[in-house]
């Protein structure tokens, strides 16, 4: 396969001799007579800016629009451009392939934009609630909004891959605004720029693909490494047997949604396990789970039930068993012995503060979650070289554990001012830190309870859930949960690095 680079007022093609990012940038270096260009002083964009690195760039290659790549050198800024136009045809000869450009973009034959957006809200599990709340209000809520992107996003990337181009980004945003014109944006040119914006590449479209992009990175950076164990691994329950047919598990998941009884919710979705595995293992329907169980958002209990399925019962009581007894005053010993920094200090004083909480320093965390936090002192946080944020300290990996919402603050403000998906963490409720009344834990801007309103209870919960969803750990928190992977729960022993 030959793509054409483009590199300041030169064009030649450039051979992928194997579909490796290093590979490709070593080859375009000495086809362009670079020599003095290490591949790693440079990056590679897609079209919307973001960067691929080499997961990403082996699912790009796959795509039948490769599009536009951006080549950028970080030492002196010289860039060149890298092109497989869309839908290319190929005139193939012994020594190359010559790529030659069709006339237009792709287009789906038969759909206008707006009737494409309107036949997936009509098939995808969720979408007649958008379009219901919008004929009601002519308005979409900031989660119904989310619910929307997630749906389309969803289908755009089965249709086109991880990386859709410029021009299939903005149908979809088109067909949004024609469908529900009163989300037309009065003060932007084509009324679509806030979902797809064109010119910058950016919109709501785009920030969740990038998202879907990271994830799907993640996966498979972590199935590369020798630890083949951990939450994003496949695995089924043995003791569990498929018996309802794909269409059995489409109704009892319509069904639960309009369902009041917990005890029936609970059977339901022991009964839908098995297909809920098969949708969180597919990186194409990740972002479908939520959409499709959305009683985990509102029903305690269900992460525990689904990884008591996946692990059972001796397993999933080890956290709540062994880390008061058997860890917890080991942790607090060990740390003694630690530079004695000022935030290390206080974490080990509220740790040991047991039955006090409420008379010591209300800008502390109680005993229980301050015992948990000293890990991050005991196994600091990953560095992660070059990339920001580089180097981390303990303190500043708490908030990537648990943050704290004061009470009389909206649950939905703190969703809402989210800038980008994170990895799973703690939402500490309350009226100070060593006085929490309510735990949730927010995964993909949802803000699922937590069934337990102790701190130990609380994380049991959120370490849980990664397995749940098959999410991988946060990078700076990866040596401190594959500790408590290994050690305690005792999972995946010997497959850790």
């Amino acid at each position: 396969m030959l793509i054409k680079v483009r590199f300041k007022t030169e064009q030649k093609f450039v051979r992928v001799t194997e579909p490796k990012l290093r590979i490709f940038l070593n080859d375009a270096f000495l086809k362009f007579g670079i020599n003095d260009a290490p591949c790693h002083m440079a990056k590679l964009l897609d079209q919307t800016g973001t960067e691929l690195d080499e997961d990403v760039f082996e699912e790009v290659l796959k795509q039948p629009d490769v599009g536009v790549l951006l080549l950028k050198l970080d030492d002196d800024g010289q860039e060149f451009e890298s092109e497989e136009p869309s839908n290319s045809s190929f005139n193939r000869s012994s020594d190359s392939i010559v790529i030659e450009s069709p006339p237009g973009p792709i287009q789906h034959p038969g759909e206008d934009a707006k009737a494409l957006v309107q036949s997936i809200l009509e098939k995808k599990p969720g979408g007649d609630i958008i379009s219901k709340e919008y004929r009601k209000t002519k308005y979409l809520t900031d989660s119904t909004r989310r619910k929307m992107i997630t749906i389309l996003v969803a289908d755009m990337t089965e249709r086109h891959g991880t990386s859709p181009p410029r021009h299939i980004r903005e149908r979809y945003a088109e067909g949004i605004i024609a469908l529900f014109p009163c989300l037309r944006d009065p003060f932007s040119k084509k009324g679509y720029e806030h979902y797809f914006d064109p010119q910058s590449g950016e919109g709501y479209l785009s920030w969740k693909i990038k998202n879907i992009q990271r994830n799907c990175s993640q996966k498979r950076g972590q199935s590369s490494q020798s630890f083949c164990g951990g939450p994003t691994a496949e695995r089924r329950a043995s003791n569990i047997s498929d018996d309802l047919s794909e269409e059995e598990c489409k109704d009892a998941i319509s069904f639960m949604k309009h369902c009041s009884d917990e005890t029936t919710i609970k059977q339901k979705m022991q009964a839908t396990f098995q297909y809920r595995r098969r949708l969180i293992e597919d990186p194409n329907k990740y972002g479908d789970v939520l959409l499709e169980f959305p009683r985990f958002k509102d029903m305690k209990g269900l992460i525990e039930q689904d990884f008591t399925r996946l692990f059972g019962g001796v397993v999933s009581a080890k956290f709540l068993e062994k880390w008061p007894t058997a860890f917890k005053h080991k942790i607090i010993a060990q740390s003694k012995g630690l530079h004695p920094s000022r935030d290390l200090q206080e974490l080990i004083a509220a740790a040991e503060s047991v039955g006090n909480d409420d008379e010591e320093n209300d800008a502390a965390w109680d005993h229980e979650l301050a015992g948990i936090l000293l890990l991050l002192h005991l196994i600091p946080p990953v560095a992660q070289g070059r990339k920001r944020p580089g180097k981390m300290s303990a303190s500043m990996a708490e908030n990537h554990v648990v943050m704290f919402l004061k009470t009389g603050n909206s649950v939905q403000e703190h969703l809402d001012a989210i800038q980008e998906s994170k990895q799973p963490y703690l939402l500490a409720a309350g009226p100070k830190k060593n006085t929490i009344h309510a735990y949730y834990i927010v995964l993909d801007k949802y803000a699922i309870p937590c069934m337990s309103a102790s701190a130990v209870g609380a994380f049991d919960e959120l370490f849980k859930i990664h397995f749940v969803f098959g999410t991988s750990y946060n990078k700076v928190l990866h040596n401190m949960y594959t500790f408590i992977q290994t050690t305690i729960y005792e999972i995946d022993v010997g497959q850790a690095p």
